[in-house]
């Protein structure tokens, strides 16, 4: 059964940081490139990052590029999100997701950036 289990959430303040993580089962995590989506409040999915199954290409959202870095370690089947210099807008529940798949399948992790 595939897994996808997000975690690093949390409320942070403006300017604030948060890692975001995904533990992946059930599949051959090294085959795939991996994404991570967000869902802002009463809106749509955004795709936010993609990386490749290797970890050697990364692409992000104009919305985030600059403030957040996507990584993986193939060994422990671990993909991360890093954020940075956070933002209002950056506020959403973030889940990962394969590339080929439209709908997430984990729980998701939010992170809410307040003052």
């Amino acid at each position: 059964e595939v897994q996808l289990v997000e975690s690093g959430g949390g409320l942070v303040q403006p300017g604030g940081s948060l890692r975001l993580s995904c533990a992946a089962s059930g599949f051959t995590f090294t085959d795939y490139d991996m994404k991570w989506v967000r869902q802002a409040p009463g809106k749509g999915l955004e795709r936010v990052s993609i990386i490749t199954a290797s970890g050697s290409f990364t692409t992000y959202a104009p919305s985030v590029k600059g403030r957040f870095t996507i990584s993986r370690d193939n060994a422990k089947n671990t993909l991360y999100l890093q954020k940075f210099d956070l933002r209002p807008a950056h506020t959403g529940m973030y889940y990962c997701v394969n590339v080929n798949d439209v709908t997430p399948t984990g729980q998701g992790t939010q992170g809410i950036v307040s003052s």
